[in-house]
């Protein structure tokens, strides 16, 4: 069952053949959906212009019509009319293409009953998160595939502000919270709601790929650029042309990217790897961060001009243990959404366990919520999940804080480079200062040791004691 406001779901089906719309009508309203029927594209418009329809589930050989034709005059009367198409001879050019116009999805009769309410409350997860129709912003449909935003704290009605005030704007929004509080998600969101809601929206994590191939990632490449490059490859930022862009731990980038990715956001031109052909695009930029990018400028990691040119309206995500009020909401919405997931009869958290949860300071934050739902979901042996279904770290409270938890991302060598020069200094020191008995002791020969001692500025003589 979905989670919804008192106002149902209002789905509209259009299909010629009308002993199995009907039989969809009837499935759907078991789950809770409010189920209209048209068997004609006159019948489909006329239902678009006098009811308000939350989604359409449209069969692409409509009386010979293209969905996409109704789709476009839904973006006209009802512009957060979603849309499903489904195809009995389904055709991979055509769902790409349906898909690139702002089709929400694109299924292949026949469909089973559990498919297409997960594909439905899937789509009624996206529109509770961007306000979208007849869904409030603080609930969500219990089957989706990713963590949901779901909030009454006033931090996320703040959030949800800023998505509704920025989402019709070109503006580069740079979202900054810690790992698991949802930047995706309200990357997304801005997404649907903005006017490139009907072209792609490309999702880049930064720090999931290495240096060496981020850049073509990004880019693109001409065949034999680099080794391996057997082909050509249109980058992400190309395939966004007309859409949006979002970069997730843009930390992560190198300072030879952060100036190209600068140009891009100036110009909104770039050239391919092993390319002098410069190519344009028109590209609105969502960027994310769970480090302090002006402690980052301050330790010479990141462009400071990069800085200024991302930071133009800047959405923070607070953490779940901030927000406190709004764990019964998400572990209900988990709850759900695990129980379907896992065919499992859990109904409810006993007030017990509910206290165990709202108590835990969350490091992990939505997405350790969810894990924990999950987990007890599987293990519950009852209809009720009780404290002791949850992990013994939520039931008793988060470890004591070890050295681990200072953990900094930070690049090898300059993580080394302070011990090193300590080293350095120290060996020099007990030898007088002199080189050659220095390096002998060090197993390095003296140009070796000479380079490091000018690295880190020991070349000058004595600077401490040992």
């Amino acid at each position: 069952m979905i989670a919804r406001n008192t106002q149902p779901v209002r789905i509209l089906i259009t299909d010629a053949d009308r002993c199995a719309a009907q039989t969809t009508a009837d499935a759907l309203a078991r789950h809770g959906f409010e189920v209209d029927t048209a068997a004609t594209f006159a019948d489909a418009c006329d239902a678009i212009a006098h009811r308000a329809v939350d989604i359409v589930l449209a069969d692409e050989h409509l009386s010979g019509t293209n969905p996409t034709e109704l789709m476009q005059i839904a973006a006209k009367r009802s512009p957060r009319t979603a849309f499903v198409i489904t195809s009995a001879h389904p055709v991979v050019t055509r769902a790409v293409e349906a898909i690139k116009l702002g089709a929400n999805d694109y299924l292949a009769k026949p469909i089973s009953e559990h498919t297409l309410v997960e594909c439905l409350d899937r789509v009624v997860a996206v529109q509770a998160l961007v306000g979208g129709n007849n869904v409030a912003k603080n609930t969500c449909a219990k089957t989706t595939d990713r963590p949901a935003i779901i909030g009454n704290d006033y931090r996320m009605q703040r959030v949800f502000e800023l998505v509704d005030s920025v989402a019709p704007t070109k503006a580069t929004v740079l979202l900054q919270g810690a790992s698991g509080t949802g930047k995706s998600l309200i990357a997304g969101a801005i997404h649907q709601q903005s006017d490139r809601r009907r072209r792609p929206f490309v999702e880049v994590s930064c720090g999931a790929l290495p240096e060496t191939l981020l850049e073509s990632e990004l880019f693109g490449h001409l065949r034999g650029a680099f080794t391996g490059a057997v082909t050509s490859k249109a980058g992400k930022f190309k395939l966004a042309d007309g859409g949006t862009i979002f970069l997730d731990e843009i930390s992560a980038a190198s300072p030879a990217l952060q100036t190209k990715l600068l140009r891009v956001l100036q110009s909104q031109q770039f050239e391919p790897v092993g390319s002098n052909k410069t190519q344009e695009v028109d590209v609105r930029v969502i960027l994310a961060t769970n480090l302090d990018l002006e402690a980052e400028i301050r330790a010479g990691r990141f462009r400071e001009d990069l800085f200024y040119r991302i930071n133009v309206v800047t959405i923070d995500l607070p953490k779940l243990a901030d927000r406190t009020g709004d764990i019964p909401l998400l572990a209900e919405y988990f709850l759900g959404r695990a129980a379907l997931a896992h065919n499992r009869p859990v109904q409810s958290i006993t007030d017990e366990a509910m206290e165990r949860l709202v108590a835990y300071d969350w490091p992990g934050n939505i997405r350790e919520l969810e894990n924990t739902i999950d987990r007890a979901v599987i293990l519950c042996n009852s209809h009720r999940i009780t404290a002791g279904d949850l992990t013994d770290r939520v039931r008793f409270g988060r470890p004591a804080r070890t050295v681990d938890d200072d953990y900094r991302p930070i690049p090898l060598k300059d993580a080394l480079a302070e011990p090193e020069r300590r080293i350095l200094e120290c060996a020099l020191h007990a030898n007088g200062w002199n080189r050659q008995t220095t390096a002998d002791q060090l197993g390095i020969n003296r140009t070796t040791l000479y380079k490091k001692m000018k690295r880190h500025g020991l070349d000058r003589g004595p600077i401490n004691r040992c």
